[in-house]
């Protein structure tokens, strides 16, 4: 899908189909998103075998207010108590003193749950975008929607539910003036001190799912519905504070397959990277600059970036943003990277669109340049440095030989790059204090 009204709309045709389960993953709803509410309201009002599930991040859905997302759900936790479970995932790296005079706003600079994952019976949809009304009108994501599948979507629910395993537990509360608690039920093992757990869960998970998630998955082709058996997905965990990097094992794996193979092949291949936050992580810059490949990056103007005009300190966030791309782009210059007439090399273009923001990620493999990707990662990820070390993402890596699938992953691709204009951050001033702000920071952006 290209546009968030065809996500919001798809997602809330999921929640009217659902039989058995909804699972949905992200790092908040929105305070004005009644009309979803309603509608898994609804949902289990009308089939009582119908369970929900709802995993968000702990710090961001309990910000003070009456609008919170802790606050907005106490409607279903107070009717159906036995159908449905929200799980709050709150990061270990920020505990002890720290904890207690980091303001609620800036909590989440220490690590976030990130994956979004909207599932229902057997289908599912990974997106990047959260629950929440600029993400469903005029921000731009990816979304890409899996039908009849009850592999992946099995696979899904079930990550969420090993995850539950290490996150609070969100119950009514009629002592709290909140009207909510937040219950640990794991009296084994403190809540700071998760990591230990976390990661053998994460790294048993995967183990058991190994066999299965590499298997070659159909896919519905989405005319005609005919079975595609020419599709791979499999899941990538990326969740540094824990130990677990597949992201980056999967990405230096593919970079290095292709230094392998370059000289069988025909022509130079070319990826496509994109990330609403294009601070890119040291790894993967070391990636680009190292290889023999072309590399097309679509990043976020500063007036597409979701803190363009916040208050305060976020305020200057997107100029952060401008001194990481001076900086990468004098990196390419050094390592003698940039596009010439003989070699597309590595170029940088800054995606604006009037009145929208921008937060897709994610990339695209071609063999060459005029040739449509045949791999693509989906998800989470901003390819970041907070991605890959602070929050915990869950990401996806297709690889195709369909020709059908292989377009539709190109027009995906080509309806981002439609509104992307030159890179000007080279032009753009960044003051000393947001230099000083992203020397203390940098790694939180």
């Amino acid at each position: 899908m290209h546009e968030p009204s065809e996500f919001y709309q798809s997602l809330l045709g999921m929640i009217r189909r659902a039989e058995s389960r909804i699972f949905l993953s992200s790092l908040y709803i929105g305070s004005k998103e009644g009309e979803l509410v309603d509608a898994l309201y609804k949902a289990l009002q009308d089939k009582p075998t119908l369970h929900v599930r709802l995993h968000l991040d702990l710090n961001r859905s309990t910000r003070p207010g009456p609008d919170s997302t802790a606050r907005i759900l106490l409607p279903l936790l107070s009717d159906f108590p036995d159908r449905i479970r929200v799980c709050m995932f709150r990061s270990p790296k920020l505990k002890g003193l720290m904890a207690k005079l980091v303001p609620p706003r800036f909590n989440e600079g220490w690590g976030t749950w990130h994956p979004k994952i909207y599932g229902t019976d057997d289908e599912v949809i990974i997106s990047g975008a959260n629950l929440n009304s600029s993400y469903f009108t005029n921000r731009q994501d990816r979304y890409i929607h899996i039908r009849s599948h009850p592999h992946l979507s099995q696979y899904c629910f079930a990550f969420l539910h090993a995850c539950a395993g290490f996150t609070y537990r969100l119950s009514r509360s009629t002592s709290s003036p909140r009207g909510y608690a937040l219950r640990w039920d794991d009296k084994d093992v403190h809540p700071h001190h998760i990591e230990p757990k976390a990661r053998r869960t994460l790294l048993n998970f995967q183990k058991a799912y190994r066999l299965a998630s590499a298997a070659r998955l159909p896919i519905l082709d989405h005319v005609g519905e005919t079975p595609l058996n020419d599709v791979l997905i499999f899941p990538v965990i990326q969740a540094g504070q824990f130990g677990i990097r597949e992201e980056e094992r999967a990405l230096s794996l593919l970079f290095d397959q292709i230094l392998e193979q370059k000289d069988t092949l025909q022509g130079v291949p070319v990826v496509d990277i994109t990330s609403g936050y294009f601070g890119i992580y040291k790894n993967y810059c070391d990636l680009v600059l190292r290889s023999h490949i072309g590399c097309r990056i679509l990043a976020a103007s500063p007036k597409a970036n979701g803190f363009y005009g916040s208050r305060g300190i976020s305020g200057r966030i997107p100029e952060g943003y401008t001194l990481l791309e001076q900086r990468f782009m004098q990196a390419v210059q050094d390592a003698g990277r940039m596009p010439t007439p003989q070699h597309p090399g590595v170029s940088l273009q800054e995606w604006e669109r009037d009145g929208w923001t921008y937060h897709a990620k994610g990339l695209w493999l071609r063999p060459n340049e005029s040739s449509d990707p045949y791999l693509t990662l989906f998800g989470s990820t901003n390819l970041n440095s907070r991605s890959a070390n602070l929050d915990t993402e869950l990401s996806f890596v297709l690889a195709t030989t369909s020709e059908n699938l292989r377009q539709r992953l190109s027009e995906e691709a080509a309806n981002l790059w439609s509104q992307a204009q030159p890179w000007r951050g080279n032009k753009r001033p960044v003051r000393l204090g947001t230099k000083a702000l992203v020397a203390a920071v940098g790694g939180m952006l």
